[in-house]
C-alpha cells in the first residue's frame, strides 16, 4: 500500500481541536500569546542552537483544511457544525517573534512567540513543536560534532538512519546550519544547496573478483574519487590504491582514502606513513563508523592523521538526546499574564524578551525579561510573521543563517563551546520585572 498523503491541518493532536471548539463554543477569542521553549537542557549539552523556524513558518503560511480532512472529521461525529465551519475557512492571521535560526539558546528561553487569536495560537502548538524539536536537536548535536572536529571536515552520512525522508531533510539542513560541511544526502543537495559528497560502499568492492580490479573501475569512472580500503585489509588496501598510481599517474590519485573500521588512530598513522611514502601527501584521510563528538574528539587528541569525518546516525537522530524537553505555553490571555503553578513544571507570566550582554565580543550572560523592558545587550526575538505573513527577517537564506550560526556560537564563551559539561554553566537571569509580574500573576491565581 502506498503511504498516505497526510494533510498539514490533521498533523495534529486531537485535544487541539476538542479544545478549539470549546473556545468557539464559549467566545474565547481574546488575544493570546504562547512561547516555546526548552524547559531544562540534556544533561550532555551546553547549549542548544535554534532550528526549524523556516519549516514553522512555512507551515503557519500554509495552513488550510481541505474537503477531505473536514469529511474526516465530520466522520468522527464529536465536532460541531459551527467548528467544521470555522475550519473551512481557516487562515493564520497571528504574528510570530523569535530568535534566528543558528542562534545558541538555553533553557526556558523562547526560541519562537505566538500572538494570535486564542483558537489560532491554540491549534498549531503540536505541529510546531514538531517542526522545531529535532532541527534544533540535530543543529545542537552538529556544533558539538563540529567543535570536536577542531576544523577538520565534516560529513553528514545520516539519512539512511533518520526516522523518514522528511527527518532526514530536516536533520540534514540543521547539521548544515552548525557548521557541517557536505552531506550524503542527495535530495537536500538539491532542496538546499548544500554541498554533496560521497564515497563507495564496500559492497562495490565485494562485487568485483579482487579489490584492486574494484579500484581500477571505480577510478575510471571517478578518478579523484575517495576509495573505501579497509573491505579486506586496509594495509593491502592502501597498496592496491599506490600501485594503480604509479601505473596511470600522480593525475590519478584518488582525492581520499576512507577508513571505516578497526583502530582508527592505528590505522590512520599506519594509512598515512604509506600513503606517504609512496608520494601520495596530499590524498586525504577520511574517518567514519559509528562516530560522535566524543570520538571524534578522541582522534584528535591523540593526534590521529586524520582529514575529516564521516557522521552518521549520531548526528542524524542526536543519539545521545533525541528527545528536548521541549514545550509551548500560554502565557498571556487577554491582557493579563498566565501561567502554571504545578511543581517542577511551573512556568513565567507575559510574553517576554531574551537580551544577551555581549563584553568584548563575547556573551557573557542573558537575562530573560519582559518583552519592552528596558534591558542593555542584544534582543534576540525578532519579529519574523505579522498578519499570517513573512517578514523580511523570517526569510533569511540558508547562507545566511549559517553565517549567523558560525558568528553566535563563536561568541560563547569556551567552556560552554566544549562538549564537557560547562562550570559554571552559562548564566540566564530573570529580570526585575518578570519577577515581579510573576509574583503578581501567582499571587492573582491563588486567590482565585
Amino acid at each position: 500500500m502506498a503511504a498516505p498523503l497526510v494533510s498539514q491541518g490533521l498533523v495534529t493532536d486531537l485535544y487541539q481541536l476538542t479544545m478549539l471548539q470549546a473556545y468557539l463554543e464559549h467566545g474565547m477569542h481574546g488575544p493570546a500569546t504562547f512561547e516555546l521553549f526548552v524547559r531544562r537542557l540534556p544533561p550532555n549539552r551546553n547549549f542548544l542552537v535554534a532550528g526549524g523556524l523556516d519549516a514553522a513558518l512555512d507551515y503557519l503560511e500554509r495552513l488550510r483544511f481541505g474537503a477531505t480532512d473536514i469529511a474526516y472529521l465530520a466522520s468522527l461525529e464529536r465536532f460541531s457544525p459551527e467548528l467544521l465551519e470555522y475550519l473551512c475557512g481557516f487562515r493564520f492571521s497571528g504574528s510570530v517573534e523569535a530568535v534566528p535560526e543558528g542562534t545558541p539558546v538555553f533553557a526556558n528561553e523562547p526560541l519562537l512567540a505566538v500572538h494570535a487569536p486564542l483558537p489560532e495560537a491554540q491549534l498549531v502548538e503540536t505541529r510546531l513543536l514538531n517542526l522545531v524539536q529535532l532541527p534544533t536537536a540535530v543543529a545542537s548535536k552538529a556544533a558539538r560534532v563540529v567543535a570536536a572536529a577542531a576544523g577538520r571536515s565534516v560529513v553528514d552520512f545520516g539519512l539512511r538512519h533518520a526516522h523518514g525522508a522528511d527527518a532526514g531533510l530536516a536533520a540534514t539542513r540543521a547539521a548544515y546550519i552548525a557548521g557541517v560541511q557536505a552531506t550524503s544526502n542527495v535530495a537536500a543537495g538539491q532542496a538546499y544547496g548544500i554541498p554533496v559528497a560521497g564515497t563507495m560502499a564496500h559492497s562495490f568492492i565485494q562485487a568485483h573478483d579482487s579489490e584492486r580490479e574494484a579500484f581500477a573501475r571505480f577510478a575510471a569512472t571517478f578518478p579523484t574519487a575517495t576509495v573505501l580500503v579497509d573491505t579486506y585489509d586496509t594495509e593491502a588496501g592502501i597498496a592496491h590504491v599506490i600501485e594503480l598510481v604509479r601505473e596511470a599517474g600522480v593525475a590519478a590519485a584518488p582525492a581520499a582514502i576512507r577508513l571505516d573500521s578497526g583502530d582508527l588512530v592505528v590505522q590512520a598513522r599506519r594509512a598515512r606513513g604509506q600513503l606517504d611514502a609512496a608520494g601520495l601527501t596530499g590524498v586525504r584521510i577520511i574517518a567514519s563508523g559509528n562516530l560522535d563528538e566524543t570520538e571524534i574528539a578522541r582522534l584528535v587528541a591523540d593526534g590521529a592523521p586524520i582529514d575529516g569525518f564521516g557522521v552518521g546516525a549520531a548526528l542524524a537522530v542526536s543519539e545521545d538526546a533525541p528527545c528536548l524537553d521541549v514545550v509551548y505555553k500560554l502565557v498571556s490571555y487577554d491582557g493579563r499574564g498566565r501561567m502554571k503553578l504545578a511543581a517542577e513544571k511551573s512556568t513565567l507570566p507575559e510574553p517576554k524578551q531574551v537580551v544577551r550582554l555581549i563584553q568584548d565580543g563575547a556573551a557573557t550572560h542573558d537575562v530573560l525579561g519582559l518583552a519592552g523592558e528596558s534591558a542593555d545587550g542584544q534582543p534576540l526575538l525578532e519579529p519574523v510573521m505579522r498578519d499570517g505573513e513573512r517578514l523580511p527577517a523570517g526569510r533569511r537564506s540558508l547562507d545566511e543563517i549559517r553565517a549567523h550560526a558560525e558568528r553566535s556560537l563563536a561568541a560563547l564563551p569556551a567552556r560552554v563551546r566544549a562538549i564537557e559539561p560547562a562550570g559554571p554553566r552559562y548564566a540566564v537571569e530573570l529580570s526585575q520585572g518578570l519577577q515581579d509580574a510573576a509574583a503578581c500573576t501567582r499571587r492573582w491565581l491563588q486567590q482565585r
